[in-house]
């Protein structure tokens, strides 16, 4: 089982025709309106192969982030902002909190925990993922999900 990858970063990134963003509201609604702005999207840059995994990842991204990057927080002052990004090959999903805390990933022998499991599940749909801390607080959890169609 491998570890998530963990960057530092300073940069930000433009919306651009291969890059759209939306900030979360942490309710039933938001988590709706995020699935609704990914399938939309994917749709538009005509990767919707792609859109199972990426529903999935991105709804648990978003909920990790809601769950764990806002619970002491006023929502008021902080949000929580889902990019989407397509390139070359794959399709990067990305959701940025302001906590610092790094992903909680569960142990193998955690399998009764009553919640955990999303970040088995982002690392069993992608190529790849981690985290990158943000400045001058926050972090960003990504997955990278190929966006070629495999030929059989």
């Amino acid at each position: 089982m491998s570890s998530p990858a963990q960057f530092r970063s300073h940069e930000s990134v433009r919306d651009s025709s291969r890059t759209a963003s939306l900030h979360l509201r942490g309710d039933r609604e938001g988590f709706a309106e995020a699935r609704d702005f990914t399938h939309r999207t994917l749709d538009g840059w005509s990767v919707d192969h792609c859109t199972d995994d990426a529903l999935t990842v991105v709804t648990e991204l978003a909920s990790n982030a809601v769950l764990h990057g806002l619970p002491h927080l006023s929502t008021d002052h902080f949000d929580v902002r889902l990019r989407l990004t397509l390139r070359r090959s794959h399709l990067m999903c990305a959701v940025t909190d302001p906590s610092d805390s790094p992903p909680l990933y569960p142990h193998p022998g955690d399998e009764l925990l009553e919640h955990g499991r999303g970040l088995h599940i982002v690392e069993a749909l992608s190529e790849h993922w981690g985290w990158t801390r943000r400045s001058p607080v926050g972090k960003t959890v990504w997955a990278m999900l190929p966006t070629r169609t495999s030929m059989t």
